[in-house]
């Protein structure tokens, strides 16, 4: 029987999908690292994780899993180069958590342009702020959407069916929905916007992309809201743009450092200030999303088990087989060099097996085969593929598996 370990309380969705499939599913409240991460990686055939758990490539280089799903949109906690080198596809879910953050987004524009988490504060401390001043609709207002992906577009139908007037800026062309404009620039998408949301991945180019120099070229009292990656904005920078003045408030879902678990301390230099939502990495935290999210990446990782469909691999050359009908595929990962493929298809033949029919994908430096044939490889078959030094890893499965 195959094995998995979901971490930081994935939903009971996956844990039903996956022992429907006749996987037996050990669970853990919260994130592995060190010596326990990489026994759960050596004893286990899937791992499950959220964002808290971190995959380093000497964690991966030890690892017997044959799948790792992240049940939430991104994967930067993860080494993808690291998983690709070892044969590990890494599977996600692109879509399932998009409502609940575009809905977050929108909520808090609307709570920091009535200036609601400072009226809070006082209300808690039991002083009367009523009036009007500094207050706004978010109807006739201005919303810059950093990162026009599934995320940014939906922030941008529901904004725009308040009354408020979107516009984008994006790396890379993408059609507009509604009547969102695309900016040319960064500094031209937020240089007239009362809100700045960010939705932008983790990489080398977006660390600190909020900095000292961009915040200046904000709107004098605009809102940042960043749902996205913590490494996104420098936060020492936007602390100090609070406190002077320049910007009117700020919600601020994720960090570049954020507890391992919840009984940790959180400290940020935001902390205290007006007019500031801080949460904890909720974005994607309901039970809608986290149910789907747990029955997306849970259909993906089984699938890949049952009949080495790669179709939504985010690390990994994407093939999708279809059902076993012969009485053995072979998967195998292997080096995307001149010659491979014929190796694989002469220890075959001399060892009498017949290819019914062969599926191949590459990507970068890797290739994906999934061969189907007339009967089960020998031991011996087994050992010739294992040994061959331009493949990194094979599977077997039968029909009866």
């Amino acid at each position: 029987m195959n094995r998995a370990i979901l971490l930081e309380n994935i939903s009971n969705t996956a844990v039903s999908r996956l022992d429907e499939a006749g996987v037996a599913v050990e669970r853990r409240s919260g994130a592995l690292t060190g010596d326990a991460l990489r026994e759960a990686l050596a004893s286990h055939d899937l791992i499950g994780i959220r964002s808290a758990t971190h995959l380093h490539a000497e964690d991966i280089q030890a690892a017997k899993v044959l799948g790792i799903g992240c049940f939430c949109i991104g994967t930067s906690q993860v080494d993808l180069p690291a998983a690709t080198a070892a044969g590990i596809p890494v599977f996600n879910a692109p879509f399932s958590n998009t409502r609940s953050v575009a809905e977050l987004v929108v909520s808090e524009a609307v709570l920091l342009m009535r200036r609601i988490p400072e009226k809070n504060a006082l209300a808690h401390a039991g002083q009367w702020a009523k009036g009007a001043a500094g207050s706004f609709e978010a109807r006739g207002k201005t919303i810059a959407i950093i990162g026009y992906g599934n995320i940014g577009k939906q922030v941008g139908v529901l904004a725009e069916a308040m009354g408020m007037r979107v516009v984008y800026y994006d790396v890379q062309a993408k059609l507009s929905l509604g009547t969102a404009q695309v900016a040319g620039s960064l500094v031209e998408a937020v240089a007239d916007a009362d809100v700045v949301t960010l939705h932008v991945p983790a990489t080398p180019r977006t660390r600190n992309m909020i900095d000292a120099k961009a915040l200046a070229a904000f709107k004098r009292g605009a809102m940042l809201i960043n749902a996205s990656r913590g490494t996104v904005v420098d936060i020492a920078a936007l602390a100090a743009a609070l406190r002077e003045g320049r910007l009117g408030g700020a919600a601020i879902d994720v960090f570049p450092e954020e507890p391992k678990r919840n009984t940790d301390p959180f400290v940020s230099e935001l902390q205290n200030l007006p007019n500031v939502l801080l949460t904890p990495h909720v974005g994607g935290s309901t039970e809608e999303a986290q149910e789907s999210i747990g029955a997306e990446v849970a259909a993906k990782l089984i699938s890949f088990l049952t009949t080495g469909n790669t179709l939504g691999a985010v690390n990994f050359p994407e093939v999708d087989p279809g059902p076993l009908h012969c009485p053995a595929r072979l998967l195998n990962v292997h080096n995307n060099t001149p010659g491979v493929l014929a190796t694989l298809n002469t220890i075959l033949a001399k060892g009498g097996v017949n290819i019914a029919g062969q599926h191949l994908q590459t990507h970068g430096e890797t290739g994906y085969v999934v061969t189907d044939v007339d009967k089960v490889p020998s031991d011996d078959i087994m050992r010739q593929l294992a040994s061959e030094p331009g493949l990194i890893r094979s599977r077997l499965l039968t029909r009866q598996s």
